[in-house]
């Protein structure tokens, strides 16, 4: 009675399925500065058997729908750092463009794409285990009502004031790197923000409650873009790459929920128990495929 097939992908499950696994993947996931899409597409492959490239379309849809009351949660409360939104997000759009290219040209059989996903979350692991779980900071929290304020914004350097502490990075190199991971995102269909989220906090060494925000804003844009290069299918020869958008946006109404929650319950949570567990998922799934693949 409650089991549906959905029109793209034939999926065939419980209705309240998609939204309950997403809930939970963006609950936690929005603490850390991201939507849980990186773990939604392996359980879309895996539990729900969808394996055609417009899964990653669907994971984009997810996103669409789940980002924006997130946003709007840090951005009331003055905890989205604008100026690192748009540098995250003007590197990552010409990579997702990229990104579609190289999924439907070399990584539309699953048996090379699920791999290729294994390392990119293994990638994602090391990232957040190099000096994120090590890293002690002065104060295991910030201040409930501490706010973001930008203070310099320039070509070479952005500073920015946060719970009496000021940060300054300079947005050249992460605009390259925005765009790598673009690219990957593009293929792998999570925006960039689940890769760049872990680089702002580990290499450039910036608090990840000042971080989330700004990588959700910029996974929000970029999936917008992703949606509509794997919508309109071009160079896909023939391939199903438009997104099962009813199966999208019931993940996306649990991950809209999820992901508001957990934005307002980030800031009661310390640093290191959100990184110690997004450590262990992503290298629990990361095996699983990698194994798979070489046994």
């Amino acid at each position: 009675m409650f089991k549906v097939v959905f029109p793209v992908s034939k999926v065939k499950a419980f209705v309240f399925l998609p939204p309950l696994v997403a809930f939970l993947l963006a609950y936690f996931g929005a603490m850390a500065g991201v939507t849980g899409a990186f773990l939604l597409l392996p359980f879309q492959m895996s539990v729900l058997g969808y394996i055609a490239p417009s899964v990653s379309a669907t994971n984009f849809t997810y996103n669409i729908v789940a980002i924006p009351g997130t946003v709007f949660r840090y951005a009331r409360e003055g905890r989205m750092n604008w100026p690192l939104a748009a540098v995250i997000t003007l590197g990552s759009l010409p990579g997702i463009a990229c990104g579609y290219l190289l999924r439907v040209q070399f990584l539309s059989d699953p048996r090379i794409f699920k791999p290729f996903a294994g390392l990119v979350l293994l990638y994602l692991a090391w990232l957040v285990g190099r000096r994120g779980i090590a890293g002690k900071r002065k104060k295991v929290l910030p201040a409930i009502d501490a706010r973001i304020r930008c203070t310099e914004f320039r070509v070479n350097r952005i500073s920015y004031t946060f719970d009496g502490e000021t940060y300054s990075f300079d947005p050249r190199p992460l605009s390259g790197v925005a765009f790598l991971v673009g690219v990957v995102g593009g293929a792998y269909g999570i925006g960039g923000g689940a890769v760049l989220a872990p680089f702002c906090i580990s290499v450039l060494q910036l608090p990840v409650h000042s971080v989330a925000g700004a990588s959700l804003f910029g996974t929000f844009m970029s999936s917008l873009v992703g949606v509509l290069v794997y919508h309109f299918g071009f160079f896909s020869g023939g391939l199903s790459t438009r997104a099962d958008y009813l199966l999208g946006a019931l993940f996306g109404l649990g991950g809209a929920l999820g992901g508001y929650w957990g934005a307002r319950m980030q800031k009661y949570i310390p640093e290191r128990p959100i990184k110690i567990g997004l450590l262990a998922v992503l290298l629990f799934v990361a095996a699983r495929y990698l194994f798979a693949f070489l046994c």
